[in-house]
């Protein structure tokens, strides 16, 4: 394998801290960023170049993929994975926190491949991995902004994809079911926050408990490693897949929501959190 330069966006704990692993042992050059770079720490130790970075601020954006650019010319393999799911009734969640959200999944992540995207051009080469979740296709009570992020991300790496076909750059959409991760805590606190008294506090009680009840059974979610083994088999394809599919409950959740409809699974969702 030549060695390609890669970066993860993301890298602090999770998804994107396990792919960076695989993906120094692999023997990649491996770029990874986050807000909290001293938990990156361990990174660098196996060989990684940890960087400090808010996908928000376009100052940070622009001075990581130069530096990249200085040292290795480039970015051959960004793999866009910085995220976080705010979950909450519609009614309780400001507009200001919807707008964070799409800021951090969405558009952070498209000013970074903007970035990235000349030196692929040139190169004639490139792959864009665009972690997304199994909830880019299915959707759940209380994660309206969360799941809208997700499907705007499908649609724009879809099209993404169609563009960058003649500059032989590959899109490749991941979709994670249910991942032994920090998102769990992250999203639970604040969604309490947002809705555990009025109107719907009893499902927002109800979601909180489900999702601390499925995390905690030794088989009810999958460990990051599942993901990082998949981009690793997505990025050495020679012409891989445009979505790939891993992770607990992802595969049986999206086929009955596309095989289905939406008042079979309506019903579902609700028997699940009854």
């Amino acid at each position: 394998m030549s060695q390609k330069t890669v970066f993860i966006t993301g890298a602090s704990s999770g998804i994107g801290k396990e792919t960076a692993k695989t993906l120094i042992d692999q023997g990649y050059i491996v770029y990874t960023a986050a807000r909290r770079i001293e938990k990156m720490e361990d990174l660098k130790q196996l060989g990684g170049i940890p960087l400090k970075m808010d996908i928000t601020k376009d100052e940070d954006l622009v001075a990581v993929v130069e530096r990249i650019k200085k040292n290795h010319g480039g970015v051959d393999i960004l793999i866009n994975n910085a995220g976080f799911a705010t979950y909450g009734a519609v009614e309780d969640t400001t507009i200001d926190d919807a707008r964070y959200q799409f800021e951090v999944n969405l558009f952070g992540l498209a000013r970074l491949t903007q970035l990235v995207l000349p030196y692929m051009r040139e190169k004639q080469a490139g792959k864009i991995v665009n972690i997304s979740s199994a909830g880019g296709k299915i959707y759940t009570p209380l994660g309206a902004w969360y799941i809208a992020t997700k499907h705007a991300l499908e649609g724009w790496s879809d099209c993404l994809r169609l563009e960058t076909k003649p500059f032989n750059i590959d899109v490749i959409i991941i979709e994670p079911g249910v991942i032994s991760t920090e998102f769990d805590d992250v999203y639970a606190g604040p969604m309490l926050q947002r809705s555990h008294k009025g109107a719907y506090s009893t499902i927002a009680n109800t979601i909180a408990k489900f999702s601390h009840d499925l995390h905690a059974k030794p088989n009810g979610s999958s460990p990051p490693s599942v993901i990082a083994n998949t981009i690793s088999q997505a990025i050495k394809a020679r012409r891989p897949q445009t979505r790939y599919i891993a992770g607990k409950l992802a595969k049986p959740m999206m086929f009955v929501r596309q095989w289905f409809g939406d008042r079979f699974f309506d019903w579902l969702m609700g028997r699940m959190l009854s």
